[in-house]
């Protein structure tokens, strides 16, 4: 089950791409990653799943990883009357803290934090931006508003607050409770929504303590405003377009969709990119030529992982769009530029002996034409280097912890197996050769360059380099 391309393939999971027999197809036709979205679906569906998937990984003898995404705060408005009113241009309208079905010139807005946080030239949005309201007073019983893009409104539509930073910490009552139902589960990533500041993700990993790796969605403007500290202290970057989509101008999104994979890059951070990439997909056997150039452009940029969201979970055509987004994949990578594009936003490697080895390996292996770059790793940090490179050669990574090779699963390059615990970095060569050879990355008198960190389970203390010849 060796994939012949770099960029991760991660499908979500819904009514479409429920059974076993599906969750499978959509493995084979590319799938490196499931996601369990729990703003819908219960606990007991989302358990099935996970059984489905830990089942296929033994099925296939492929770790495979498994995204758990956190609703996060969700803020809506409250509900009307007499059924959805018409909101006029220039009209004024209440948002309120009445609990009482709502009119044509109020609602009720259940959120204290955003009466606090508001003030006069504030902008919200309603129902996705499809109407948006300027904000002409607040005070703790009413926030006054003028209508400045008119449209319908209906009950529970969701609210947006671009502009303001609210406070609201990501991790709702729902959250924590669906948390430590995932951990016991065994998810190998957390996906954590609604990331405004890096104290966010500090909270959330007091609350994970090590047992899953954080993935910070930027979906907020507030993020972007921290972007490096964010990336710094996360384990993954989601570029949630969604959200980001709806509180930023959309002409800005594609360059801070650059941005955000520079600086995951820079960092040695994964970086998935997110939300309708082929959305037509839901109902057409076939994307768009803007959808297909959307899932090529980020990777050409660099992306670790494209993810499907409605396409798989709830679509037509779950399979067909897995399989249309692997060709896209392996079309770009065969490109030319796309090589030339890699190595020409190859970032400098920080003074640190791990990164002057993993530096040294993608050098020597592209020199000598190596098979591949077999690190071992125990925690994962040998190889989120080697994969910071994007490397011309395929990455082996070999490892004693199951747990670590399924996280790395997501990892751009990866090609992650289990492996013995070793004692000697003679072991290590040893083992390297023989699984480089077993996993089909090299043959016979083929070479392949090893990297570790010895002493051994220490995280980040990749400092040994061999080349080696398989017998």
């Amino acid at each position: 089950m060796r994939r012949h391309r770099s960029a991760k393939i991660i499908a979500t999971l819904g009514p479409s791409s429920a059974t076993a027999s599906m969750i499978e197809k959509l493995f084979v036709a590319g799938v490196d990653a499931f996601r369990l979205n729990f703003s819908h679906g219960t606990h007991g569906e989302h358990k099935e799943r996970y059984t489905i998937i830990r089942e296929l990984e033994k099925k296939t003898g492929r770790p495979i990883s498994i995204i758990m995404d956190l609703q996060g705060p969700k803020l809506r408005i409250g509900t009307f009357q007499a059924g959805p009113v018409a909101l006029t241009d220039g009209q004024d309208f209440c948002l309120d803290n009445d609990p009482t079905p709502g009119d044509h010139t109020r609602v009720f807005l259940p959120h204290p934090e955003i009466f606090k946080a508001v003030g006069p030239g504030a902008a919200l949005l309603l129902d996705d931006g499809k109407v948006r309201l300027s904000v002409q007073s607040a005070t703790p019983e009413c926030i006054t508003t003028k209508v400045v893009t008119p449209g319908l409104l209906s009950n529970m539509k969701g609210l947006n607050v671009p502009t303001v930073p609210l406070a609201l910490s990501p991790m709702t009552p729902k959250d924590r409770i669906d948390l430590v139902f995932g951990l016991e589960l065994g998810v190998d990533w957390v996906a954590l929504s609604f990331v405004q500041q890096p104290a966010d993700i500090l909270e959330a990993r007091e609350l994970i303590k090590g047992r899953a790796g954080i993935i910070s969605k930027l979906e907020k403007p507030q993020a972007i405003e921290h972007l490096e500290e964010i990336v710094q202290l996360s384990d993954a970057v989601m570029v949630a377009r969604g959200d980001l989509g709806v509180e930023m101008p959309p002409e800005e999104v594609p360059s801070i969709q650059k941005r955000i994979i520079r600086c995951c890059r820079n960092a040695g951070r994964p970086v998935v990119v997110a939300t309708q990439m082929l959305d037509s997909m839901v109902k057409s056997p076939t994307p768009t030529r803007a959808e297909a150039s959307d899932v090529a452009t980020a990777v050409y940029d660099g992306a670790d992982a494209v993810m499907l969201s409605a396409e798989s979970a709830s679509g037509d055509y779950p399979v067909d769009s897995v399989e249309i987004m692997n060709r896209i994949i392996t079309q770009v990578e065969q490109d030319p530029f796309y090589r030339t594009l890699q190595n020409t936003t190859l970032p400098e490697p920080t003074p640190t002996t791990a990164d002057a080895i993993t530096a040294a390996a993608r050098q020597i292996a592209t020199t000598l034409d190596l098979a591949a770059i077999v690190t071992f790793t125990t925690t994962g940090t040998t190889t989120f280097k080697a994969a910071r490179e994007r490397p011309e050669a395929p990455i082996l990574a070999i490892t004693p912890e199951t747990r670590t090779a399924r996280k790395l699963a997501l990892v751009w390059g990866v090609h992650a197996v289990s492996g013995r615990e070793a004692h000697s970095f003679a072991e290590v060569v040893s083992d390297a050769c023989t699984i480089a050879k077993r996993e089909d990355f090299a043959k016979s008198k083929d070479r392949i360059v090893v990297t570790a960190g010895i002493p051994f389970q220490i995280a980040g203390s990749t400092n040994s380099l061999r080349i080696a010849e398989i017998e």
